[in-house]
């Protein structure tokens, strides 16, 4: 647990300052007396030394702390229903994924997978789709039209190159339409930095969009499925930084054997290697996550976990109306006690 105002804990020290003056005012209701009999002294001293007579006074106690604790604003990571509504699918078609090393064909296990990912998607959500070789295109608008999903993903084309860095690019441009992102200034070898002259800019000239939080965007996420290299396009580590300054999530899956597989086309032929350093670079800097999917088993097991994710999500929440709360709730208890018990206020 950490707090967004840890300099109001200072007040804790009244805690053992209300104990000593409790006991004090206690010592001080001593005062002898003389009984004539044994039974009036154990009227007199039995019930006013039951364990009840305490219990108001510690639920006041834990009632101030509760208190103390939420002035300072406490924060704790729980689970909480995702507020995801929009992922972004950005999935590799270059002729790479003609490898056989993923049986029948990585081309033919991303697709299953990803329609697998489709039908069972978050609630509430939409989905967007963007394939990318040579180049990277929005094939399919966030929709929650599993049909339309589908008939997107079976109309891949498998290109020449991996532009990576152009699939980010065209996936921040469909969270954020508004926003102006000149995607062809980015991908044609302008500056991939957010705030910049050509992509940080709002509709109609607006001022820039001002750096967020990474991770801090609750409206959408991207997931970003590679097989392979960078090989044309901007370099995706500085498109990441503009997904980070808009605080926008990349999950990027590494697909294939990381031993690589040659492919063949029209008579030439390629080594292809996956480039899991830059995957994992992206999702560090975004604060999302990487994923290694070896098999088609393996990557119908990354979606799922995705699934799992995007509908309930662990992250860093801020917990004061808890602690508020238990603090009203032992306060009015040991209020209720004490009348009840002894016909008066704690």
């Amino acid at each position: 647990m950490s707090f967004l105002w840890p300099q109001m804990l200072w007040m804790l020290p009244v805690l053992p300052a209300c104990v000593l003056g409790y006991l004090w005012l206690m010592r001080r209701r001593k005062v002898a007396m003389v009984y004539p009999s044994l039974a009036l002294v154990r009227e007199a001293i039995g019930p006013r030394q039951s364990w009840r007579r305490f219990v108001p006074p510690v639920l006041m106690l834990l009632a101030l702390a509760c208190g103390l604790t939420a002035i300072a604003r406490p924060t704790a990571v729980v689970t909480l229903p995702s507020q995801f509504h929009t992922i972004v699918l950005a999935i590799d078609v270059s002729l790479s994924m003609r490898a056989t090393d993923v049986q029948p064909d990585r081309i033919t296990a991303a697709q299953a997978a990803a329609k697998a990912f489709i039908e069972d998607h978050p609630p509430r959500s939409r989905i967007g789709i963007v394939s990318f070789g040579g180049s990277a295109q929005l094939v399919q608008k966030p929709t929650d039209n599993s049909e339309d999903l589908i008939a997107a993903i079976e109309r891949f084309q498998l290109q020449r190159g991996t532009a990576t860095g152009s699939a980010l690019v065209v996936a921040l441009a469909t969270l954020f339409p508004d926003d102006g992102i000149d995607v062809e200034s980015v991908v044609f070898g302008r500056s991939g930095r957010s705030g910049g002259s050509d992509t940080g800019r709002g509709p109609s000239g607006s001022p820039p969009r001002a750096p967020v939080k990474p991770g801090s965007y609750s409206s959408g996420v991207i997931v970003l499925l590679s097989d392979g290299r960078r090989t044309t396009g901007p370099d995706p580590i500085e498109v990441a930084k503009m997904a980070a300054d808009r605080g926008v999530r990349v999950f990027t899956v590494g697909f294939g054997t990381l031993e690589g597989a040659t492919i063949g086309f029209d008579g030439w032929s390629a080594y292809v290697r996956l480039d899991e350093e830059t995957l994992k670079a992206v999702a560090e800097m975004t604060r999302g996550e990487y994923y290694h999917a070896g098999t088609a088993a393996d990557l119908k097991k990354v979606y799922e976990e995705l699934n799992a994710r995007f509908v309930l999500e662990r992250g860093e929440t801020e917990v004061t109306a808890l602690f508020a709360g238990s603090a009203a709730i032992l306060a009015i208890a040991a209020g209720l006690l004490s009348i009840i018990w002894f016909g008066r206020r704690a």
